[in-house]
Protein backbone atom coordinates (compact mmCIF):
# COMPACT_ATOMS: atom_id res chain seq x y z
CA UNK A 1 0.00 0.00 0.00
CA UNK A 2 1.54 3.30 -1.03
CA UNK A 3 -0.40 5.52 1.37
CA UNK A 4 -1.12 5.23 5.06
CA UNK A 5 -4.53 5.96 6.52
CA UNK A 6 -5.28 6.23 10.20
CA UNK A 7 -8.29 7.51 12.06
CA UNK A 8 -7.53 7.70 15.77
CA UNK A 9 -10.53 9.23 17.51
CA UNK A 10 -9.96 9.32 21.28
CA UNK A 11 -12.09 10.49 24.21
CA UNK A 12 -9.65 11.89 26.80
CA UNK A 13 -10.45 12.91 30.36
CA UNK A 14 -8.29 14.48 33.01
CA UNK A 15 -9.10 15.94 36.38
CA UNK A 16 -7.75 18.61 38.65
CA UNK A 17 -5.71 17.42 41.61
CA UNK A 18 -8.05 16.04 44.28
CA UNK A 19 -10.98 17.04 42.02
CA UNK A 20 -10.76 20.58 43.39
CA UNK A 21 -12.72 23.27 41.51
CA UNK A 22 -9.67 25.06 40.13
CA UNK A 23 -10.85 25.75 36.57
CA UNK A 24 -12.34 29.23 36.80
CA UNK A 25 -13.65 29.42 33.24
CA UNK A 26 -14.12 25.99 31.64
CA UNK A 27 -15.19 27.42 28.27
CA UNK A 28 -11.92 29.37 27.93
CA UNK A 29 -10.00 26.22 28.81
CA UNK A 30 -11.80 24.28 26.07
CA UNK A 31 -10.83 26.90 23.50
CA UNK A 32 -7.24 27.00 24.73
CA UNK A 33 -6.99 23.19 24.61
CA UNK A 34 -8.34 23.19 21.03
CA UNK A 35 -5.78 25.78 19.91
CA UNK A 36 -2.98 23.89 21.67
CA UNK A 37 -4.00 20.62 20.01
CA UNK A 38 -4.22 22.32 16.61
CA UNK A 39 -0.66 23.64 17.01
CA UNK A 40 0.44 20.03 17.56
CA UNK A 41 -1.44 18.81 14.46
CA UNK A 42 -4.29 17.21 16.42
CA UNK A 43 -7.93 18.17 15.98
CA UNK A 44 -10.34 18.69 18.87
CA UNK A 45 -13.75 17.45 17.72
CA UNK A 46 -15.48 18.30 21.02
CA UNK A 47 -14.50 19.78 24.37
CA UNK A 48 -16.35 19.96 27.64
CA UNK A 49 -15.98 19.66 31.35
CA UNK A 50 -16.64 21.50 34.57
CA UNK A 51 -14.66 23.36 37.21
CA UNK A 52 -12.69 20.22 38.09
CA UNK A 53 -12.21 18.14 34.95
CA UNK A 54 -11.77 18.32 31.19
CA UNK A 55 -13.12 16.05 28.44
CA UNK A 56 -11.75 16.17 24.90
CA UNK A 57 -12.64 14.18 21.82
CA UNK A 58 -9.53 14.41 19.68
CA UNK A 59 -8.50 13.11 16.31
CA UNK A 60 -4.86 12.14 16.61
CA UNK A 61 -2.61 12.15 13.58
CA UNK A 62 -0.52 9.04 12.95
CA UNK A 63 2.62 11.02 13.76
CA UNK A 64 1.89 11.58 17.46
CA UNK A 65 1.37 9.04 20.22
CA UNK A 66 -1.49 9.35 22.66
CA UNK A 67 0.96 9.69 25.56
CA UNK A 68 2.77 12.56 23.82
CA UNK A 69 -0.51 14.31 22.98
CA UNK A 70 -1.69 14.06 26.59
CA UNK A 71 1.66 15.26 27.91
CA UNK A 72 1.54 18.30 25.62
CA UNK A 73 -2.09 19.12 26.39
CA UNK A 74 -1.74 18.75 30.15
CA UNK A 75 1.54 20.69 30.31
CA UNK A 76 0.31 23.59 28.16
CA UNK A 77 -3.11 23.88 29.80
CA UNK A 78 -1.54 23.62 33.25
CA UNK A 79 0.92 26.41 32.44
CA UNK A 80 -1.92 28.55 31.10
CA UNK A 81 -4.21 27.87 34.09
CA UNK A 82 -1.43 28.74 36.56
CA UNK A 83 -1.49 32.27 35.18
CA UNK A 84 -4.80 32.76 37.02
CA UNK A 85 -4.47 30.22 39.84
CA UNK A 86 -1.02 29.65 41.30
CA UNK A 87 -2.09 26.44 43.03
CA UNK A 88 -3.48 24.78 39.88
CA UNK A 89 -2.43 21.18 39.20
CA UNK A 90 -3.81 18.36 37.10
CA UNK A 91 -4.18 14.99 38.76
CA UNK A 92 -1.59 12.46 37.63
CA UNK A 93 -2.58 10.37 34.64
CA UNK A 94 -5.59 10.55 32.37
CA UNK A 95 -8.35 8.44 30.88
CA UNK A 96 -8.31 7.76 27.15
CA UNK A 97 -10.84 5.69 25.25
CA UNK A 98 -10.92 4.90 21.54
CA UNK A 99 -14.15 5.91 19.83
CA UNK A 100 -15.51 4.37 16.65
CA UNK A 101 -16.68 6.73 13.93
CA UNK A 102 -20.23 5.42 14.41
CA UNK A 103 -20.18 6.71 18.02
CA UNK A 104 -18.54 10.06 17.24
CA UNK A 105 -21.72 12.15 17.53
CA UNK A 106 -22.92 10.35 20.68
CA UNK A 107 -19.59 10.86 22.45
CA UNK A 108 -19.29 14.46 21.25
CA UNK A 109 -22.79 15.22 22.58
CA UNK A 110 -21.86 13.63 25.93
CA UNK A 111 -18.69 15.74 26.15
CA UNK A 112 -20.40 18.99 25.19
CA UNK A 113 -23.14 18.27 27.77
CA UNK A 114 -20.82 17.88 30.73
CA UNK A 115 -22.35 20.81 32.62
CA UNK A 116 -25.71 19.02 32.51
CA UNK A 117 -24.13 15.69 33.50
CA UNK A 118 -22.50 17.28 36.55
CA UNK A 119 -24.95 19.96 37.74
CA UNK A 120 -23.82 19.68 41.34
CA UNK A 121 -20.06 19.57 40.71
CA UNK A 122 -19.38 22.63 42.89
CA UNK A 123 -21.52 21.32 45.73
CA UNK A 124 -20.04 17.82 45.51
CA UNK A 125 -16.48 19.19 45.48
CA UNK A 126 -17.29 21.29 48.55
CA UNK A 127 -18.70 18.25 50.35
CA UNK A 128 -15.60 16.19 49.47
CA UNK A 129 -13.33 19.00 50.68
CA UNK A 130 -15.27 19.30 53.98
CA UNK A 131 -15.13 15.52 54.46
CA UNK A 132 -11.37 15.55 53.89
CA UNK A 133 -10.94 18.35 56.44
CA UNK A 134 -12.99 16.42 59.01
CA UNK A 135 -11.01 13.23 58.27
CA UNK A 136 -7.73 15.11 58.72
CA UNK A 137 -8.96 16.66 61.99
CA UNK A 138 -9.96 13.25 63.34
CA UNK A 139 -6.60 11.78 62.33
CA UNK A 140 -4.77 14.64 64.05
CA UNK A 141 -6.82 14.18 67.22
CA UNK A 142 -6.18 10.42 67.25
CA UNK A 143 -2.44 10.91 66.72
CA UNK A 144 -2.34 13.55 69.46
CA UNK A 145 -4.13 11.24 71.91
CA UNK A 146 -1.84 8.34 71.00
CA UNK A 147 1.24 10.48 71.55
CA UNK A 148 -0.02 11.59 74.99
CA UNK A 149 -0.60 8.00 76.13
CA UNK A 150 2.63 6.47 74.89
CA UNK A 151 5.46 6.55 77.42
CA UNK A 152 8.52 8.37 76.10
CA UNK A 153 11.39 6.10 75.20
CA UNK A 154 15.03 6.52 76.13
CA UNK A 155 14.36 7.98 79.57
CA UNK A 156 15.56 4.94 81.53
CA UNK A 157 12.10 3.54 82.23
Amino acid sequence: MSHTYSHNLVHCVFSTKERMNLIRNPEELWRFAAVTAHRKNSHVVAAGGTFNHLHLLILLPQTITLAKAMQELKANTSRWLRETSSKFQWQEGYGAFSVSESQRTTVADYIVGQAEHHPHAKLRAGVYRAAAEIRDSVRSAICFRMKRHVAPTGLGN
